[in-house]
């Protein structure tokens, strides 16, 4: 029979599915970011443990990949406890006359509409460096954020 009548199985058709993406640049993690990193790791283990089909499983693998590299790549970094904002700092500002408060967290550990935000992150990358009372162009706006307080992330 000829090749062209050969019917292949879909199976050899499919895409592979990428990997999923790692943030750029260090891994900075606070300890609970550390913490939420192995608890993400030991759910998946458990859950690749207890089977189920075979595209579950390799969705399963796949997130489990990029939990080992996080893992393994983690690097737990003190807060900044020199009046700065930083790594590992509450900042309390205002902007446009509404007082914000945000934790700057590593990147898997970031949750916006909770208030802690990647180091990554635009906003994080304008608060870092500025201290109590400074002024700090945001948005495109010069002295957009006034600092009100920086303070350690409590340890919870």
């Amino acid at each position: 029979m000829s090749v062209a009548f050969r019917r292949d199985s879909d199976e050899e058709h499919k895409e592979p599915r990428p990997e999923l993406p790692i943030p750029v640049g260090p891994n900075l993690v606070t300890p609970r970011g550390l913490a939420l990193i192995e608890a993400k790791v030991a759910e998946r283990e458990a859950a690749l443990a207890a089977g189920g089909d075979e595209a579950a499983i390799e969705a399963i693998k796949r997130e489990l990949r990029y939990w080992h590299v996080r893992r393994a790549t983690a690097q737990v970094t003190p807060a900044h406890d020199d009046g700065e904002a930083g790594f590992g700092t509450r900042v309390r500002f205002r902007q446009n006359g509404e007082d914000r408060t945000v934790d700057i967290v590593g990147d898997d550990e970031a949750e916006p509409t909770e208030g802690r935000i990647a180091f990554s992150a635009p906003l994080a990358r304008a608060l870092i460096g500025a201290g109590e009372g400074d002024r700090v162009d945001f948005a495109g706006k010069a002295a957009a954020l006034k600092i009100l307080s920086v303070k350690p992330i409590p340890e919870a």
